[in-house]
């Protein structure tokens, strides 16, 4: 198996434990607050990580030299994007604050231009506008619109991972420890966010503890996944293929909160998706013109 098809695999399985973690998250209640939803996600994903290294006896500290920086900066990217994506989940059909998240890809492939010079042609800006374009509808930019403030959040949130996702690429091309990239994003961010829990934290029934316990699980197998899968390969050849998550998270929707999208929210999707078919095709069409 080469590369680029692994990277596909995994990109894909991340996709289904984001939409697992995502429903988890979601039937955890909208009476919890955010931040304790955020801290028992990464504090499950930094003990398994630490498994993780202890088992594969890696160095609990960065292997590579210079990569501190990009660690500490995919640590807050991350966070961000996770926060927001959470906060527009309390509000959101699970759906599209899923294809929000999923703006990621695209700006993958702008930071990933910005960390380490992978330059994006002419047709990828333009895909990127498109997508933008696409999101506009799953938004509904109006104030008159209750869920404005959450979808803008979680187009945010989207933003924010794309950052996140360009250091992980930068982080593969320096050679960093995949378990190790997981390990320090979850574990500096489950540190930061704890004052901020315990000051606000709100007592948790069993099931509760049992749906935030395998978010955390989930979250953790997700950044496993798609952390492999972006060290594999660039970001422009096989992002479109994380867009397998709303076929997931739509389903998800669908059957455990019978909750369907919109029209708007239905064309949004169709352009986003589509835009990142075009980008997958038109990357083909560009590598085998290289070869």
């Amino acid at each position: 198996m080469n590369k680029r098809t692994k990277g596909i695999l995994l990109l894909i399985l991340s996709a289904f434990f984001f939409a697992c973690m995502n429903m988890f998250v979601k039937l955890s209640g909208e009476e919890l607050p955010v931040f304790q939803k955020v801290f028992f996600r990464n504090a499950m994903a930094a003990v398994i990580a630490f498994i993780v290294l202890l088992k594969n006896k890696a160095p609990l500290k960065p292997s590579v030299k210079g990569s501190l920086p990009f660690l500490i900066l995919r640590t807050l990217f991350g966070l961000m994007g996770v926060v927001c994506n959470y906060y527009a989940l309390e509000t959101l059909v699970l759906s599209d604050a899923s294809i929000l998240n999923k703006m990621s890809p695209f700006f993958a492939v702008l930071f990933s231009f910005i960390f380490i010079k992978e330059r994006p042609r002419l047709y990828q800006w333009l895909i990127l506008g498109g997508a933008l374009f696409g999101a506009l509808f799953v938004i509904k930019p109006s104030f008159a619109n209750a869920a404005f403030i959450p979808a803008l959040v979680g187009f945010m949130g989207g933003v924010f991972a794309g950052a996140a996702y360009g250091c992980v690429r930068k982080l593969g091309v320096m050679g960093e420890n995949n378990p190790y990239i997981v390990f320090f994003f979850s574990t500096v961010s489950t540190l930061i966010v704890t004052p901020v829990m315990i000051a606000g934290y709100v007592p948790m029934t069993l099931l509760q503890w049992v749906y935030l316990l395998s978010a955390g699980v989930s979250a953790a197998l997700a950044q496993f996944s798609i952390t492999a899968a972006y060290t594999c390969a660039p970001a422009k050849e096989i992002s479109v293929y994380d867009f397998s998550q709303i076929i997931f998270a739509s389903l998800m929707s669908l059957i455990v909160f019978s909750q369907t999208p919109d029209l708007y929210s239905v064309i949004g999707y169709a352009i986003i998706i589509g835009m990142a078919v075009l980008n997958f095709i038109m990357s083909n069409r560009a590598a085998h013109k290289n070869s």
